[in-house]
């Protein structure tokens, strides 16, 4: 499990396919120390199985491969040399949660509107991130609820059925990759899993209609 707040970022060295399996070698100056062999870590927001740790004697980076699922649904397909993506370790049983249940289980991709400075005068500006949201995610959105973006826990601010916008304080845009992200690029989307699991058991009791104010009363 993961909580959505990046730990760093890191580049891409090479992608390559190996027999059919995409395989890719991430930089990783600070998390690549930490992983051993078989160690899960989320690249921008897709839980990954490390299958190898300092190679070739390069204490920071890691390499992984990426199951046909993955490539399918999320967007590491596009990874380039270069691309900077977000990482985040798995979160140590007793730590604080600090963003949201992030399982690093893409439920499909997004497409990033626009990015665009509250205050473009200031050097330390919010930012205002907009992204169109796939038609089989959007049950799952909610105002003032949770969503991972390549990762990255984030809370819906405005939500027009279709469209989401998120408020982008200056440290995550410093932080993540973010900052090197232009409109029309896509971005990795995961829904809130505990509202999944509450639409899940609303539908299975076939109870009202679920709405904001049904989830806020049932605890959520």
């Amino acid at each position: 499990m993961f909580t959505g707040l990046i730990q760093e970022t890191g580049s891409v060295l090479s992608v390559e396919e190996r027999e059919g399996v995409h395989h890719i070698t991430i930089q990783a100056p600070t998390l690549a120390s930490q992983l051993h062999v078989g160690d899960s870590i989320a690249v921008s927001g897709v839980c990954l199985t490390a299958i190898a740790t300092a190679p070739a004697g390069q204490p920071d980076r890691f390499e992984a491969d990426l199951a046909e699922e993955t490539v399918r649904r999320t967007t590491l397909s596009q990874l380039a040399v270069g691309t900077v993506v977000n990482l985040e370790l798995p979160t140590r049983a007793g730590a604080p949660l600090g963003g949201h249940v992030v399982q690093g289980h893409v439920d499909g991709v997004g497409r990033l509107l626009a990015l665009k400075p509250v205050a473009p005068e200031s050097d330390t500006t919010d930012w205002w991130l907009e992204i169109e949201v796939p038609e089989a995610i959007r049950p799952y959105v909610v105002e003032k609820g949770s969503i991972a973006i390549d990762g990255i826990s984030l809370t819906v601010a405005r939500w027009d059925g279709a469209r989401t916008s998120v408020a982008i304080i200056p440290h995550t845009y410093a932080h993540t990759n973010l900052r090197s992200r232009r409109a029309g690029d896509l971005l990795n989307l995961e829904a809130d899993v505990l509202l999944r699991h509450a639409a899940q058991m609303h539908a299975q009791k076939s109870s009202p209609e679920l709405t904001l104010a049904y989830l806020i009363v049932n605890g959520y």
